[in-house]
């Protein structure tokens, strides 16, 4: 997108002091955002051309205060021209930065992917799950080696993101780290979070990604048949732990919610439906929704298994869950 960047002079009314001059303001606007800087000069209102944006009349006090907004004037575009020459986006914070004095610091990568990471893990457990902390840790590891990787680099100025850094960053990916299409593709999503979140706050002109295209490869999902669910069910363990291993695999199969889902339940989600038949009333954590569950013989034997379960009784879950690790 290109920048527009205009320049308007105004005698500031509102700031009229008590002799009766009124304080001369520029105003510079941006794609549509503005800023305000005093010029330092004072005028008549009634010497003040609203229409030109300067000093009525040829006397001197009018040609020294009209030269000094022509150097102002210049002094802005200079400075535009000095931001887009060394390549950073023109805004009106960096153009106000530029006209101040004030340097304007670089952003760099790694500390506002690692505020996002620090933000989501204070809200882990309120609107985050805990693989999502563990995803986006992940893919700012994967983004650092691969800055040493290419350039040498630990970090970098986001104004130098470009198409070719997300193309090389994807290449590092598949080939290096040996990453399958669609992970690839994942790490790359969680990074085009970051360069919105900096689009956002208005610290990228452009966005990397404009022309950037990745596809998601549809995966196949296999299923188990009716009598590898029986054979699972006759199967007979040495050890109490597989044993619940495999029942808790089953009921998770039967009512068709995941592992976490599973985890999350207590008893207080049975209740009678309708039909006068036991029903789990529950909400899954991935995508909120609300689950209403019929509770079928097979299902219902497994809670029964595990109703007086110590750890259930203890962590007032309906089954005793193991980690998923275990």
């Amino acid at each position: 997108m290109k920048t527009k960047v205009s320049i308007l002079f105004y005698a500031k009314k509102a700031k009229a002091a008590a002799n009766g001059l009124v304080p001369i303001y520029s105003r510079i606007t941006i794609n549509g955002k503005r800023i305000e800087l005093s010029t330092n000069r004072f005028v008549e209102i009634s010497k003040w051309s609203t229409e030109a944006g300067k000093m009525k009349g040829t006397s001197e006090e009018a040609r020294s205060i009209n030269n000094h907004l022509d150097l102002l004037k210049s002094q802005i575009r200079d400075a535009e021209m000095e931001l887009i020459h060394k390549k950073i986006a023109v805004t009106t914070e960096t153009i106000k930065s530029k006209l101040l004095g004030i340097d304007e610091r670089a952003r760099m990568l790694v500390p506002i992917f690692q505020d996002h990471n620090n933000k989501i893990k204070e809200l882990v457990g309120k609107e985050y799950a805990p693989g999502t902390l563990e995803r986006y840790t992940t893919s700012l590891k994967h983004t650092i080696e691969f800055m040493q990787w290419k350039y040498n680099i630990s970090d970098i100025d986001i104004t130098k993101i470009d198409h070719a850094f997300i193309t090389d960053y994807e290449f590092w990916l598949r080939s290096v780290r040996n990453c399958a299409n669609n992970t690839a593709v994942k790490y790359i999503k969680n990074f085009n979070k970051i360069i919105k979140l900096c689009l956002a706050n208005d610290w990228l002109d452009k966005n990397p990604f404009a022309n950037y295209k990745s596809k998601v490869k549809e995966v196949e999902r296999v299923y188990l048949t009716e009598a590898e669910i029986q054979s699972i069910i006759e199967k007979d363990f040495k050890t109490e732990r597989l044993s619940l291993v495999r029942d808790i695999f089953l009921f998770s199969c039967f009512i068709g919610l995941a592992y976490i889902d599973v985890k999350n339940l207590t008893k207080s989600h049975i209740s009678f439906g309708i039909d006068g038949e036991k029903w789990i009333f529950t909400h899954r954590q991935k995508t909120e929704s609300a689950s209403k569950i019929p509770i079928l013989p097979v299902t219902q034997m497994i809670i029964d298994k595990y109703e007086n379960h110590p750890q259930s009784n203890n962590q007032e879950k309906l089954l005793p869950i193991l980690s998923n690790q275990k």
